[in-house]
């Protein structure tokens, strides 16, 4: 595969018809996210575009877009310091490895100290390398926490990495 240059930006509502065209298949076949298969673009883009979700679109340079990924705090209140997200992405761009390491920046910059990964399915092999390749490890297995539509129950991996040094303390100003 030869790796395309792509523009990573913040997506903008006239991108709305791009990312349905990525989602609609992958929720139609129901094989690497925990989403109803029957979603249609209404359901589908008001969960993608959800207000608490930093939505992205990565582009070629003809305005093509070819992948898409949300950021999003993993947990709220004392777990808001870990960074969430979820990617599509269409095949033979390059597109996965970009925006997952534009990701990593971008969380960093954000004040994350660390992203993961609830809920990769085991059998979405080409994820999970993606992943580890950019340095996540599985810290987690939930046994048979997907029912995959071929193979039937199969095991969920949490995958983590951390962003910022564990021993790193936040700079507190004093009070004015």
């Amino acid at each position: 595969m030869v790796e395309t240059i792509l523009t990573i930006r913040p997506a903008q509502s006239l991108d709305r018809e791009g990312i349905w065209r990525l989602l609609a298949p992958v929720l139609k076949a129901g094989e690497t996210y925990a989403l109803p298969r029957t979603w249609g673009r209404r359901q589908a883009l008001a969960y993608w575009m959800a207000v608490e979700h930093r939505v992205y679109v990565a582009e070629t340079k003809t305005g093509q877009i070819v992948g898409t990924f949300y950021m999003q705090d993993n947990q709220k209140g004392g777990g808001q310091h870990v960074a969430n997200a979820g990617f599509v992405a269409a095949p033979g761009y390059g597109a996965g490895v970009q925006m997952g390491a534009y990701a990593l920046k971008e969380a960093q910059a954000l004040g994350y100290r660390a992203m993961q990964f609830n809920f990769v399915v085991s059998t979405n092999l080409r994820a999970i390398a993606l992943w580890k390749h950019l340095g996540f490890r599985v810290v987690g297995t939930l046994p048979g926490a997907f029912n995959h539509p071929e193979q039937g129950y199969v095991d969920a991996l949490v995958m983590w990495k951390e962003l910022l040094p564990v021993t790193s303390q936040p700079s507190v100003q004093p009070a004015a």
